[in-house]
């Protein structure tokens, strides 16, 4: 009875031993893989935004888009009021066929005292009206560009899309009245997605361009495919910034707790999984794997079935 109260102690023994040995060495692996596998949950999906700014001010008088659409290259967004524009171009041409009919006089003038007689016409005087008559040729391309000029304020009332892409977030509407240069429109340009991954600063030495990654889009099943583009050389000091007499304004507060400061690392996305709706803003988990490489294949644009 002894002895088997001995070996049943002996198994318990065996067994915690095993259980704690197990869990101390699965511990051991997590903190590993936490602390020294270049992996973060704080990733961000981004596209190319282009920002939409009329190059003539105007009253609106017409938009041809709405929240979200998809358009193409060359689209019409939204139009400002042409009216003005086009007496503008109607005022520019009239004045360029006055100056064309100044310079015409100007012109046979000047062919007049050249083929006149020296005992007619003086030597200045011909030298005075050939003058005129550069400087009415003058005036006249100065109309001449102030028409082309007119055209294309009333081309530009039109404002186009400058690339495919979906407008975002629009708020503009008829009735608005807009400043050449203010920008009122944005559109996510179409196949420009990318994926900034924000890797603590110890994981760097990790890292390398062409890294294969796989990235786990947050709450879905998607897992998007990608490699390592690139890596930023530079981040914000917000404890060192210049004062106005640009001297380094130094924190006197040193925190005991010194967190790594993050690097963000840009990710070429090489596939978006069919039916999966990508927006930038998006959060993910991002892992690389240092010792494959990323196949760099162009990125599945997304554009609206026909």
């Amino acid at each position: 009875m002894n002895k088997n109260n001995r070996y049943t102690k002996l198994i318990r023994y065996v067994i915690t031993f095993s259980v704690v040995s197990l869990a101390v060495f699965l511990g051991l692996m997590l903190w590993h893989n936490y602390m020294n596998s270049p992996w973060t949950r704080d990733g961000r999906v981004r596209a190319d935004v282009v920002m939409i700014a009329p190059d003539v001010s105007g009253l609106v008088s017409q938009v041809n888009v709405v929240d979200n659409q998809f358009v193409h290259k060359g689209d019409i967004l939204f139009e400002i009021d042409k009216e003005r524009f086009k007496h503008a171009l109607h005022a520019a041409e009239a004045i360029a066929q006055t100056r064309k009919a100044e310079y015409d006089m100007k012109k046979h003038q000047a062919a007049r005292r050249n083929a006149a007689d020296n005992d007619v016409v003086s030597a200045e005087n011909r030298d005075d009206t050939s003058f005129d008559a550069q400087m009415a040729y003058a005036k006249y391309q100065e109309a001449v560009a102030q028409v082309e000029t007119a055209k294309l304020d009333l081309e530009r009332s039109s404002v186009r899309a400058s690339t495919d892409g979906w407008v975002s977030n629009l708020l503009l509407r008829k009735g608005d009245y807009l400043d050449a240069g203010e920008k009122h429109m944005a559109i996510i340009t179409a196949g420009s997605f990318w994926v900034y991954g924000y890797f603590e600063e110890h994981k760097l030495s990790l890292i390398h361009i062409g890294d294969a990654a796989e990235m786990k889009m947050l709450g879905t099943k998607y897992t998007l495919k990608g490699h390592v583009e690139s890596i930023a050389r530079g981040i914000s000091d917000r404890d060192n910034y210049t004062d106005g007499r640009l001297l380094a304004n130094v924190n006197p507060i040193f925190t005991w707790i010194r967190l790594a400061q993050r690097i963000p690392v840009r990710i070429h996305i090489d596939s978006i999984p069919e039916g999966m709706v990508l927006s930038a803003g998006m959060t993910c988990s991002v892992s690389l794997h240092p010792n494959k490489a990323g196949v760099a294949t162009p990125a599945t644009k997304e554009t609206p079935k026909k």
